[in-house]
């Protein structure tokens, strides 16, 4: 069964929101992007409970790009639930944060996510670092076979 959603976007900030779709839709993927608004909204998509439930593992995604300070559950949770689940594990985790904190970089990394990219504020800059992501991640990288 073919993949209908092949990225998870999961920001808090509206205008981040937009600007990520705006990018994506430069880069000819709207249509590919599922957007949660905070930790335990993407974690319930990704393990397919609560008002996802009868959404199906093999749907997607292929790749989550995520926010680290997001409301309810925050994205170094959301990071290591990923990691800790059994069928999630191998899902490759970006975080695409505005924190250049070095702390945040290590705990990121020490929970396993697969890249950190600094947010950036300019829209060209942040067109371009979405164009990078998908050219490397949809074109150069080979990913798992997802679930």
């Amino acid at each position: 069964m073919a993949r209908t959603i092949d990225i998870l976007l999961v920001e808090d900030n509206p205008n981040d929101v937009e600007l990520a779709l705006y990018a994506f839709r430069q880069n000819g993927i709207e249509e590919r992007v599922r957007i949660t608004r905070d930790g335990e909204e993407a974690l319930e998509f990704l393990q397919c409970r609560g008002h996802f439930a009868s959404r199906q593992r093999s749907e997607g995604p292929a790749i989550v790009l995520l926010d680290l300070k997001l409301p309810k559950v925050d994205g170094f949770q959301v990071i290591q639930t990923i990691r800790s689940d059994e069928h999630l594990r191998t899902l490759p985790v970006i975080a695409l944060t505005t924190s250049n904190e070095l702390s945040d970089i290590h705990r990121c990394y020490a929970l396993g996510v697969n890249s950190y990219i600094l947010k950036p504020v300019e829209f060209d800059r942040f067109s371009h670092a979405i164009r990078s992501i998908i050219q490397y991640w949809f074109t150069l990288n080979q990913l798992p076979v997802t679930r």
